[in-house]
């Protein structure tokens, strides 16, 4: 890799730390891309290459995984989409059935014994969601 390149992912592991840590927070593609000190589109086109997905779809994935695990606890489904950032109930159980494959609800109402056992670390790394599972599973 040249120098140019290792800041070019410097530069976007700062917007992807940023997505992981402020999730709840309203972020858009311009703020993200200002703090990883590049303009939108090429900010877009530079993590799509790096990492396989849009910084808007990495960032619902995010949101969706933190909703997993508040359901997981027992919080109501709107509870959980306005916890992580998202403002419609709707457009939340949509990308939340795309990803997961169940719909919030009945996401919440299955069983999560195993997973509430396993250490944290290992419950994360489990049950992140994915939306390249079939390509990763190939």
């Amino acid at each position: 890799m040249t120098p140019d390149e290792i800041a070019t992912l410097r530069q976007l592991r700062r917007a992807r730390d940023l997505m992981d840590r402020e999730y709840a927070r309203p972020l858009d593609v311009p703020a993200m891309a200002a703090h990883a000190y590049m303009s939108a589109a090429h900010f877009s086109r530079q993590f799509k290459a790096a990492y396989g997905e849009t910084p808007y779809g990495y960032l619902m994935t995010r949101r969706i995984e933190r909703a997993m695990a508040l359901l997981r606890e027992g919080a109501s489904v709107t509870d959980a989409c306005m916890a992580v950032g998202c403002t419609s109930l709707g457009s939340f159980s949509s990308r939340f059935t795309e990803i997961v494959g169940v719909t919030p609800s009945v996401y919440r109402s299955g069983t999560h014994e195993a997973v509430m056992a396993m250490p944290t670390h290992v419950a994360k790394a489990q049950t992140r969601p994915s939306r390249n599972r079939e390509a990763s599973v190939a």
